[in-house]
Protein backbone atom coordinates (compact mmCIF):
# COMPACT_ATOMS: atom_id res chain seq x y z
CA UNK A 1 0.00 0.00 0.00
CA UNK A 2 1.32 3.45 -0.97
CA UNK A 3 1.08 5.97 1.88
CA UNK A 4 0.83 9.57 0.66
CA UNK A 5 0.43 12.76 2.66
CA UNK A 6 -0.55 16.06 1.04
CA UNK A 7 0.71 19.15 2.85
CA UNK A 8 -0.21 22.84 2.89
CA UNK A 9 -0.14 25.70 5.36
CA UNK A 10 -3.40 25.28 7.29
CA UNK A 11 -4.97 22.07 5.92
CA UNK A 12 -8.30 23.72 5.10
CA UNK A 13 -7.89 24.53 1.37
CA UNK A 14 -5.22 23.00 -0.85
CA UNK A 15 -4.05 19.84 0.93
CA UNK A 16 -7.54 18.58 1.82
CA UNK A 17 -8.56 19.32 -1.77
CA UNK A 18 -5.62 17.20 -2.96
CA UNK A 19 -6.40 14.42 -0.47
CA UNK A 20 -10.04 14.22 -1.51
CA UNK A 21 -9.36 14.57 -5.25
CA UNK A 22 -6.72 11.83 -5.11
CA UNK A 23 -9.05 9.52 -3.19
CA UNK A 24 -11.77 10.18 -5.77
CA UNK A 25 -9.43 9.49 -8.70
CA UNK A 26 -8.15 6.27 -7.10
CA UNK A 27 -11.71 5.12 -6.37
CA UNK A 28 -12.87 5.81 -9.94
CA UNK A 29 -9.84 3.94 -11.29
CA UNK A 30 -10.64 0.93 -9.08
CA UNK A 31 -7.36 1.42 -7.23
CA UNK A 32 -8.48 2.81 -3.86
CA UNK A 33 -7.12 -0.21 -1.96
CA UNK A 34 -3.62 0.54 -3.24
CA UNK A 35 -3.37 3.80 -1.31
CA UNK A 36 -3.60 5.40 2.08
CA UNK A 37 -4.06 9.10 1.44
CA UNK A 38 -4.18 11.90 4.01
CA UNK A 39 -3.44 15.60 4.35
CA UNK A 40 -2.07 17.90 7.01
CA UNK A 41 -0.85 21.39 7.89
CA UNK A 42 2.57 22.78 8.69
CA UNK A 43 0.91 25.44 10.89
CA UNK A 44 -1.48 25.05 13.80
CA UNK A 45 -3.44 28.23 12.95
CA UNK A 46 -6.52 26.22 11.98
CA UNK A 47 -6.41 23.97 15.04
CA UNK A 48 -8.03 25.15 18.26
CA UNK A 49 -7.94 23.21 21.51
CA UNK A 50 -6.70 20.18 19.62
CA UNK A 51 -9.61 20.27 17.15
CA UNK A 52 -8.97 21.23 13.55
CA UNK A 53 -11.26 23.45 11.55
CA UNK A 54 -13.28 21.83 8.76
CA UNK A 55 -12.55 22.32 5.07
CA UNK A 56 -12.94 25.98 4.10
CA UNK A 57 -16.51 26.57 2.79
CA UNK A 58 -15.56 27.70 -0.75
CA UNK A 59 -13.39 24.57 -1.15
CA UNK A 60 -16.20 22.41 0.22
CA UNK A 61 -18.63 23.98 -2.28
CA UNK A 62 -16.26 23.53 -5.23
CA UNK A 63 -15.63 19.89 -4.38
CA UNK A 64 -19.36 19.28 -3.90
CA UNK A 65 -19.89 20.57 -7.45
CA UNK A 66 -17.41 17.89 -8.58
CA UNK A 67 -19.26 15.21 -6.60
CA UNK A 68 -16.62 14.98 -3.86
CA UNK A 69 -17.61 15.05 -0.19
CA UNK A 70 -15.53 16.69 2.55
CA UNK A 71 -17.53 15.04 5.34
CA UNK A 72 -15.47 14.51 8.46
CA UNK A 73 -12.30 16.14 7.16
CA UNK A 74 -10.72 18.48 9.71
CA UNK A 75 -7.33 20.19 9.80
CA UNK A 76 -4.51 18.31 11.42
CA UNK A 77 -0.88 19.15 12.05
CA UNK A 78 2.08 17.36 10.49
CA UNK A 79 4.18 15.56 13.11
CA UNK A 80 7.63 14.02 13.10
CA UNK A 81 5.94 10.63 13.64
CA UNK A 82 4.22 11.00 10.23
CA UNK A 83 7.67 10.80 8.67
CA UNK A 84 8.01 7.21 9.79
CA UNK A 85 4.62 6.21 8.41
CA UNK A 86 4.13 8.03 5.10
CA UNK A 87 6.43 7.42 2.15
CA UNK A 88 5.74 10.60 0.21
CA UNK A 89 4.85 14.14 1.27
CA UNK A 90 3.46 16.25 -1.56
CA UNK A 91 3.55 19.91 -0.63
CA UNK A 92 1.64 22.70 -2.31
CA UNK A 93 4.45 25.27 -2.33
CA UNK A 94 8.09 25.84 -1.48
CA UNK A 95 7.33 27.25 1.95
CA UNK A 96 5.38 24.09 2.79
CA UNK A 97 8.34 21.95 1.68
CA UNK A 98 10.76 23.88 3.91
CA UNK A 99 8.49 23.74 6.95
CA UNK A 100 7.62 20.05 6.41
CA UNK A 101 11.31 19.16 6.16
CA UNK A 102 11.97 20.99 9.40
CA UNK A 103 9.18 19.07 11.16
CA UNK A 104 10.10 15.68 9.68
CA UNK A 105 13.84 15.95 10.21
CA UNK A 106 16.74 15.29 7.88
CA UNK A 107 16.05 11.62 7.05
CA UNK A 108 12.29 11.83 6.44
CA UNK A 109 12.45 15.34 5.03
CA UNK A 110 13.90 13.76 1.89
CA UNK A 111 10.41 12.38 1.20
CA UNK A 112 9.06 15.92 0.57
CA UNK A 113 8.50 17.46 -2.83
CA UNK A 114 6.17 19.93 -4.45
CA UNK A 115 3.06 18.43 -6.05
CA UNK A 116 3.64 20.20 -9.36
CA UNK A 117 7.17 18.78 -9.56
CA UNK A 118 5.47 15.52 -10.60
CA UNK A 119 4.59 17.34 -13.82
CA UNK A 120 8.14 18.60 -14.31
CA UNK A 121 7.09 22.07 -13.13
CA UNK A 122 8.78 24.18 -10.49
CA UNK A 123 5.69 26.24 -9.66
CA UNK A 124 3.47 26.30 -6.62
CA UNK A 125 -0.21 25.54 -6.25
CA UNK A 126 -1.37 29.08 -5.52
CA UNK A 127 -3.13 29.43 -2.17
CA UNK A 128 -6.79 30.26 -2.83
CA UNK A 129 -7.08 31.64 0.70
CA UNK A 130 -5.19 34.64 -0.71
CA UNK A 131 -5.89 34.50 -4.45
CA UNK A 132 -9.61 33.62 -4.04
CA UNK A 133 -9.17 31.53 -7.21
CA UNK A 134 -10.32 28.14 -5.96
CA UNK A 135 -10.90 26.79 -9.48
CA UNK A 136 -7.26 27.47 -10.46
CA UNK A 137 -6.01 25.64 -7.36
CA UNK A 138 -8.36 22.76 -8.16
CA UNK A 139 -7.07 22.51 -11.76
CA UNK A 140 -3.43 22.41 -10.62
CA UNK A 141 -4.19 19.87 -7.91
CA UNK A 142 -6.17 17.69 -10.33
CA UNK A 143 -3.28 17.72 -12.84
CA UNK A 144 -0.81 16.76 -10.12
CA UNK A 145 -3.01 14.00 -8.72
CA UNK A 146 -3.70 12.56 -12.18
CA UNK A 147 0.04 12.41 -12.81
CA UNK A 148 0.63 10.81 -9.41
CA UNK A 149 -1.95 8.10 -10.10
CA UNK A 150 -0.45 7.51 -13.54
CA UNK A 151 3.09 7.10 -12.19
CA UNK A 152 2.32 4.87 -9.20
Amino acid sequence: MRKIMFVCHGNICRSPMAELVMKDLAEKAGRAKEFQIASCAVSDEEIWGGIGNPVYPPVKALLAEKGISCAGKRARLLTAKDGEYYELFLCMDGSNVRRAKSILGERNGKKCKKLLSLLGEDGDVADPWYTRNFEEAYRDILRGCEKLLETL
